[in-house]
């Protein structure tokens, strides 16, 4: 199992350009399920996540082709109903394949996901949004399975008690490009990866309107064409290259990203202190001595989103004062606390809220990642602590970052991946 051995103290200079944006290319990649015509996805990152769902498209009967980063796909031949637990319980995002599998064929039959271990994530809107559309759903024997002749549209509203459902209002949209009529999606998801996916389904012909508000409206189309697609670049990834050069005190340009995806947190870097310019397509950060304290909580989009607040706990663990971190998407995601804390750090958690006292300096340890967004926050904890840190578990890691350590690596990281000895 691979591991990382960082030795801190250097301050990150350079430029470092960001990879499509994983939570974009996974629902695009289930989308192609929809179309018996072939699908260009360009600039796909080389992620495990991205392997895995591959994978299933593969073992459902989808003709997978590669070519440099460009992934061709083709759903025109025999097309099982079935996703397996053995591919599906790997990643969550295993689960975009069920609203395509049933818009298009009236039938699916999928496992329940698996992912990081960051509390419950329930698919329940997923089944309320199906079942809106009129399929019987079932769950039995760890499986949902799904039928319905053919899918109506009609009007739902998909926010839960933390706010909306990324996964569930990308599902619903998914299956309703086929359905009769037209669907009417309130409390819809905002994020730019819905966007995405939204724009997707136009090129294959889907009629929607409203994406990135909080009412998307879809009216169904008989059948979808191909086409060929660049999915946006990765906002948790540019904004973690980001916090890395606020943390070291470096400074950075941030390449191929999109500024105006990641305002909450541009607005709370620099109430840190640090110095972010913003161009068309990309940022360049400057940090500017310790940074200030902060009171943050993550929210849905355009808010702080609950993918950097790791990293941003990471940052605030050395800051000149006490800050106050309030994690409002998921229960669970503060596992990466205990282990920056075998670093040196002071945080006390209760609840949904961290306070973080911060300390002059970190120390190198042994530590241990438990999910993808946790293992960004030790590697940057990493690159300023004083000694070595070796990092257990980057498969995590592998999950959403192409080649971090080559790119930490470029801009001055001393860091090196190493297998078991």
């Amino acid at each position: 199992m691979d591991r990382f051995l960082i030795h801190g103290g250097r301050p990150l200079f350079g430029s470092v350009s960001v990879a499509s944006a994983k939570n974009a290319v996974l629902p695009i990649l289930a989308a192609c399920l929809l179309t018996e015509e072939e699908c260009a996805i360009r600039n796909v990152p080389a992620l495990e996540d991205v392997r895995t769902m591959l994978k299933l498209l593969a073992a459902l009967g989808v003709s997978v082709q590669h070519s440099g980063r460009t992934v061709r796909l083709c759903a025109g031949g025999r097309i099982a109903r079935s996703a397996p637990y053995d591919i599906v319980r790997r990643m969550r995002a295993g689960y975009y394949v069920l609203g395509p599998l049933l818009g298009r064929f009236g039938e699916a039959r999928v496992s329940l996901p698996g992912g990081c271990a960051i509390g419950a994530r329930p698919v329940d809107l997923h089944l309320k949004g199906l079942e809106a559309l009129g399929a019987r759903v079932e769950v039995e024997h760890g499986y949902v399975q799904a039928r319905a002749r053919r899918l109506a549209g009609a009007a739902m509203r998909l926010e839960g008690t933390r706010g909306p459902s990324v996964g569930a209002t990308a599902n619903v949209m998914m299956a309703a490009v086929l359905a009769r009529g037209e669907t009417v999606i309130d409390g819809a998801a905002r994020e730019p990866e819905v966007v995405d996916l939204a724009a997707f389904l136009g090129r294959l012909g889907a009629d929607i309107r409203g994406a990135g508000t909080p009412t998307v409206r879809v009216r169904g189309v008989r059948r979808l064409g191909g086409a060929d697609f660049r999915p946006i670049p990765d906002r948790v990834e540019a904004g973690t290259f980001a916090v890395a050069a606020a943390l070291t005190g470096g400074r950075v340009q941030v390449r191929n990203c999109r500024p105006e995806h990641l305002a909450a947190v541009v607005d709370k870097l620099g109430e840190a202190g640090a110095e972010v310019t913003c161009e068309r397509r990309s940022l360049t950060v400057t940090g500017r001595g310790r940074p200030r304290p902060l009171c943050l909580g993550t929210a849905p989009y355009p808010g702080f989103p609950t993918d950097i607040q790791a990293q941003f706990t990471a940052l605030l663990a050395v800051a000149d004062g006490t800050s106050v971190v309030t994690e409002n998407i998921f229960e669970a995601r503060f596992l990466h606390t205990m282990e920056l804390a075998r670093m040196g750090a002071d945080i006390q958690v209760s609840g949904s809220v961290a306070v973080i006292r911060g300390v002059p300096r970190l120390s190198g340890a042994q530590v241990m990642a438990s999910d993808l967004r946790a293992s960004a926050a030790l590697v940057l904890a990493g690159l300023v602590a004083e000694g070595e840190t070796e990092v257990r578990r980057i498969y995590h890691l592998d999950r959403g970052y192409e080649r971090l350590e080559s790119k930490l690596g470029a801009l001055g990281a001393r860091i090196e991946r190493r297998g078991d000895d």
